[in-house]
């Protein structure tokens, strides 16, 4: 809520009813309360107001979207349950998701730079129909923002520049982005460079848990050799420092008012990560990992789009996007006192189409596409010996040989305008997945397999009624299914998930499907008060989780000189999420806003024999309480984040949860006190200062390896011509 510069909010307007257009729903725009789904959109003014360090702290900021960190440079959105592949990333109308996303957390989210985002839609639940595999907790789409055009045959030059610091990690970013266009023609390019330092966690601890999260030692290597060094500051989480570098361009052609041409670059690039919690790993007193870390990952996209409006028997608009990705990413490890470095390198090439077209028949409005993708992935490794420089092979995270993964699907779905007030949505969308990994080297493991292959199928559909009698009442009810095809990650990584637990592949893995049900209500009250509300319920059909396994018919094998146990990802027969989100909005005065929501989650495996287990990836609850003020020169917000607790006993153990990571008694609940505000200081000129965790509070987000910062002040100066 809010914005900056002259583009604040008017509490007084009712921007924040039912009649708000989104897009993501469908791909094409329409009044959001004409759609079944819960979405939450996150538009520029709001972001550049929340200011946040990266696209994770931005969606865990808006109290709906849950967030798991394991390392500074980390950062992996849950949607109602589901995380890591099990949501759907997608920037500018292109699918982020490849080959190689994992199952557990990922951090892929951040080689997004916030600073250049025009709009971000969370469209919760699952939505295959419309975006195919992955998309069963729902989907995240990123906008980023066009070049702007004249209006006249004057040229059009805009030009925003921002500097910010925060205290908690010493952050130093500076961002520049400037915009040329003409009548036709226009380029945005922007440039965002991030120094994150080693962060600081609270120091408020609860009584019961005094050294929780204090990082006692760390390892340094000093003549040749490891040594463990006294950590002078416990608080200080050494080995959590990054950088990131972000570059945008866009060429907008614009040849008429209905038709738009445009060519999006994009590349982000990161130093290499420290992956803290491995680092805070202990055996026999001592660190475990001297190095453990993330090479620099590069993410490069390159997309045309093409956006046609004509009446034609087959259309009223096209939509057309072509693009190519390029990902580069890598892990690093050694342990303490060993002198061989292994590294590990993926490469993922992209190549993707989509066509979206949108016809209005009558009470009709059709929509319909095709896709395709392909991914090539190539994954090699080394050791190094860091004293003689002595290189020798080591085993690859991935299928030596290569793998390959193809995506094709068609769909249609059907927005029935039965009259102003009812409107039913319907949709099916065909699924083909071709996956193929071959095993070549056999030197560190001895598969009993030489190539992999799959060409899985799925039918997804959906059905929804709206019910929606003037835009400040809405009810809903919706039912949809949901596929997720097993990628490379799922069936042929094999991975040190924790110490002691090797992950090795599972050949006969399947297909997980979902079966979800919603219902949700909205309705503002005397144009002062607005109650939102969503219940909903997932079924797991071959629910793919980790489990215990056998390599070559033993339970355990040595890897990485240690004696670990085997397991690997699996399909369980039934599983279940569920759970409800609820929000309040108040308008106290025309200035004032008082804004909170709610959101619980439960997850359970439920086997063909025994009791139901936990499922992972389910957050505990939690939420945020927001009070707003919006005047001519200044806005402020008072806001609250809180968790609830998330008991030891309702982790799976062993899996995803990181229960190594929690006390004893699992993750306490904790809450922070937060202030910001923002200031015009000249009419092209703003000053943002923030107090983030006020009462220096230490806490964790559940299934986190890294403790959150401590007090934090936040200092941004910003600049537009």
């Amino acid at each position: 809520n809010g914005v900056v510069l002259g583009q604040k909010q008017d509490l007084s307007k009712d921007t924040l009813q039912l009649e708000e257009i989104v897009i993501s729903a469908s791909k094409f725009e329409q009044q959001k309360r004409t759609v079944p789904f819960q979405i939450e959109s996150i538009t520029a003014p709001q972001i550049a107001f929340r200011n946040p360090q990266n696209a994770a702290d931005l969606l865990m900021q808006t109290g709906q979207v849950f967030v798991q960190k394991s390392q500074g440079g980390g950062g992996s959105p849950i949607l109602r349950g589901f995380e890591a592949n099990r949501i759907l990333l997608v920037i500018d109308g292109v699918r982020m998701n490849n080959a190689i996303y994992r199952g557990g957390h990922l951090q892929n989210v951040l080689r997004i730079d916030p600073s250049l985002l025009e709009r971000v839609e969370v469209l919760m639940g699952p939505s295959s129909v419309v975006y195919g595999s992955d998309a069963l907790g729902g989907v995240i789409h990123f906008r980023t923002r066009d070049p702007k055009l004249s209006s006249n045959q004057k040229t059009v030059v805009n030009a925003n520049a921002s500097t910010r610091y925060s205290s908690a990690n010493q952050e130093k970013t500076g961002h520049v982005d400037f915009s040329v266009g003409g009548k036709k023609w226009g380029v945005l390019s922007s440039l965002t460079s991030a120094n994150f330092g080693d962060l600081k966690q609270g120091n408020n601890r609860l009584s019961a848990y005094p050294n929780f999260g204090k990082l006692l030692q760390y390892s340094e290597r000093q003549n040749g050799q490891d040594v463990a060094i006294t950590n002078a500051d416990p608080n200080v989480q050494v080995g959590s420092d990054y950088q990131q570098t972000d570059f945008y361009t866009k060429v907008l052609f614009q040849p008429s008012a209905l038709v738009k041409h445009t060519l999006n670059v994009q590349f982000s690039n990161s130093s290499d990560v420290p992956r803290y919690d491995r680092l805070t790993e202990t055996a026999s007193n001592l660190p475990r990992f001297s190095t453990w870390y993330y090479g620099p990952e590069k993410r490069l996209m390159v997309a045309y789009h093409a956006d046609i409006e004509r009446s034609t028997p087959f259309f009223d608009r096209l939509l057309v996007t072509a693009a190519y990705q390029d990902i580069a990413e890598s892990r690093h490890s050694r342990r303490f006192k060993n002198n061989n470095l292994k590294s590990q390198f993926e490469r993922v090439k992209v190549y993707s189409l989509n066509v979206d077209a949108l016809k209005k028949v009558g009470i009709h409005a059709l929509k319909y596409g095709l896709e395709a993708n392909y991914n090539d992935v190539n994954s090699t490794a080394q050791s190094l010996n860091i004293s003689s420089n002595v290189l020798s092979p080591a085993d690859t995270r991935y299928a030596s040989g290569g793998a390959q993964m193809t995506y094709l699907a068609a769909y249609l779905t059907d927005q029935i305008n039965l009259n102003e007030q009812f409107f039913v949505h319907a949709g099916l969308r065909y699924n083909a997945v071709g996956l193929s990994a071959k095993f070549t080297d056999k030197t560190f493991f001895n598969f009993p397999f030489d190539e992999v292959k799959q060409s899985p199928n799925a039918l997804s559909g959906n059905l929804g009624l709206v019910y929606s009698p003037s835009p400040k009442t809405k009810l809903s009810a919706f039912f949809s299914t949901g596929f997720k095809a097993p990628n490379v990650d799922d069936l042929s990584k094999v991975f040190e998930s924790v110490t002691g637990s090797l992950i090795v592949p599972n050949p006969d893995l399947k297909p997980e499907y979902t079966y979800n049900y919603e219902i949700s209500a909205s309705q503002w009250l005397g144009g002062v008060l607005k109650l939102e509300g969503t219940l909903f319920y997932t079924n797991f059909r071959n629910a793919m989780a980790v489990g215990p396994a056998q390599f070559n018919g033993q339970g355990q094998i040595l890897y990485g000189g240690q004696l670990s146990k085997v397991i690997s990802v699996q399909n369980q027969m039934k599983a279940f999420v569920q759970g409800f989100n609820a929000a309040l909005t108040a308008k106290i005065t025309p200035k004032l806003l008082l804004y909170s929501t709610y959101n619980q989650t439960i997850g359970k495996i439920q086997p063909e024999q025994g009791f139901q287990t936990p499922l992972d990836h389910i957050p505990p609850s939690f939420g945020r309480s927001s009070l707003m003020y919006s005047g001519k020169k200044m806005q402020a917000e008072f806001f609250v984040m809180y968790n609830g607790w998330k008991r030891i006993a309702d982790y799976r153990l062993g899996g995803e949860d990181n229960e190594q990571y929690a006390t004893p008694d699992g993750m306490p609940a904790w809450t922070t006190l937060n202030l910001r505000t923002s200031f015009d200081i000249g009419k092209n000129l703003s000053l943002q200062v923030a107090c983030e965790n006020l009462t220096d509070r230490n806490y964790r987000y559940f299934a986190s390896g890294i403790s959150a910062a401590g007090r934090n002040f936040v200092v941004t100066l910003r600049g537009k011509i």
